[in-house]
């Protein structure tokens, strides 16, 4: 399988994406720019965090409209598969390709910690074959507050869009191991038909044993036990 991660100006998680990618994971890597219009036929396109144009206007509100997110979005709606981590996840949201947005944390502030997500959909490209229930995930955000109206909210529910909620360490998902304010706890979600998918947490900074945590390859893992399945 061959991985594209695009850099936007301001990203800054994509090369530690490319690393776990391409060093740690030995697959077929390609940073792709923002400006420019070839996927190189790559057949899962990562959206990287950090603070694209400097998150002006809103986060991701700007990066929407860079050149390369006209073919994400057709590769997209065509049935690519396509991942956005963070601000990748607001980038997706403002490009319409996963309902919703994201909004400032509940506290006002920046939260750079790390939290536990629950696995809610085990079924999808990104989760199948997830070993654990719960993952000890890093966030580091300050517009990581996921809301949507009540129709959407039922929507992903009924369709089983949401994919990861924020957690204790036991799987309870509390007020207090809600760490942004997020709706329903969401920290993740995918589109209606599967293959667009959004989460705040990092889980490239949680796939290096020198960080001693490896829970997120457990979803790098689950992508290529699809691919292999396929």
């Amino acid at each position: 399988m061959k991985f594209g991660v695009v850099t936007f100006p301001g990203s800054n998680c994509d090369q530690d994406l490319i690393y776990v990618l391409q060093t740690i994971l030995q697959c077929e890597t390609v940073n792709l720019w923002h400006k420019s219009h070839d996927l190189e036929s790559c057949d899962l396109i990562f959206l990287p965090g950090g603070f694209s144009y400097g998150d002006y206007l809103r986060t991701g509100a700007i990066a929407r409209f860079s050149p390369i997110m006209q073919e994400i979005i057709a590769f997209a709606n065509q049935g690519g598969y396509v991942m956005g981590i963070c601000n990748g996840f607001q980038i997706l949201c403002e490009a319409g390709l996963l309902p919703g947005v994201l909004i400032r944390n509940q506290n006002m502030q920046f939260i750079c910690e790390n939290t536990y997500i629950k696995v809610v959909n085990s079924n999808t490209f990104i989760t199948r074959n997830v070993q654990k229930s719960v993952l000890k995930i890093p966030i580091a955000h300050a517009e990581g507050n996921y809301y949507c109206s009540d129709e959407t909210l039922k929507k992903l529910q009924d369709n089983e869009q949401i994919l990861f909620q924020y957690c204790d360490a036991g799987g309870n998902i509390t007020e207090d191991s809600n760490p942004n304010g997020s709706l329903f706890s969401i920290a993740g979600i995918t589109n209606e038909k599967k293959n667009v998918f959004g989460m705040m947490p990092h889980p490239e900074r949680a796939a290096d044993k020198w960080l001693f945590n490896v829970d997120g390859l457990q979803l790098f893992y689950s992508i290529l036990n699809q691919t292999v399945n396929v």
